[in-house]
């Protein structure tokens, strides 16, 4: 009997290899994670990097798809180094406390439009995680594929900048670059 499970796990895991998902790496340097956020009615922008991940995904098997990221949080750029440092503080990102900022998928499901896709999953910033879903696109790159999406979050669902002036919400806009 064990023998007849191995036998039907390999050849499980075999089909998934054959007909799943295919495997891609996040390339950070091919990537921007950006985001605008209102301070004193004026929109500032900045950047994250240091991002890294696997996405599994085939546009003719979305429900196999997944995808489980990363960036570094103390690699936020405003373009001014005062700001950014206010930003690494505790009463913001914290990234001596939480380094990483991680997005790990539940579903992905094909989207209304032709070649438009959603994602449904967990983001974490600082211990608070929440559920999130965006719209996306996934166009063929080389040997991979240049995913992009945006999405708005609440700072205060994050515990990000406490009761400060800045705008609650905060637009994030992803072109994130994944390769075999």
């Amino acid at each position: 009997m064990q023998t007849v499970k191995k036998l039907v796990l390999l050849n499980g895991g075999l089909l998934y290899t054959l007909f799943g998902a295919a495997q891609f790496r996040v390339i950070d340097a091919k990537s921007s994670i950006k985001f605008t956020i209102k301070n004193f009615g004026i929109n500032v922008g900045g950047a994250f990097s240091g991002l890294e991940g696997m996405i599994m995904f085939d546009p003719g098997n979305v429900a196999s798809a997944s995808f489980k990221v990363s960036i570094k949080a103390n690699t936020v750029n405003t373009g001014n180094d005062m700001r950014d440092g206010h930003l690494k503080a505790e009463s913001y990102f914290n990234v001596q406390q939480y380094p990483l900022i991680t997005f790990t998928s539940t579903k992905v499901t094909s989207g209304q439009a032709s070649g438009t896709f959603v994602v449904y999953g967990k983001l974490a910033i600082k211990n608070h995680v929440q559920d999130i879903t965006f719209p996306f696109t996934a166009q063929p790159a080389g040997t991979g594929y240049l995913f992009k999406g945006s999405f708005t979050i609440n700072r205060r669902d994050f515990d990000i900048g406490g009761f400060s002036i800045i705008s609650d919400n905060a637009e994030l806009t992803l072109s994130v670059f994944a390769d075999k």
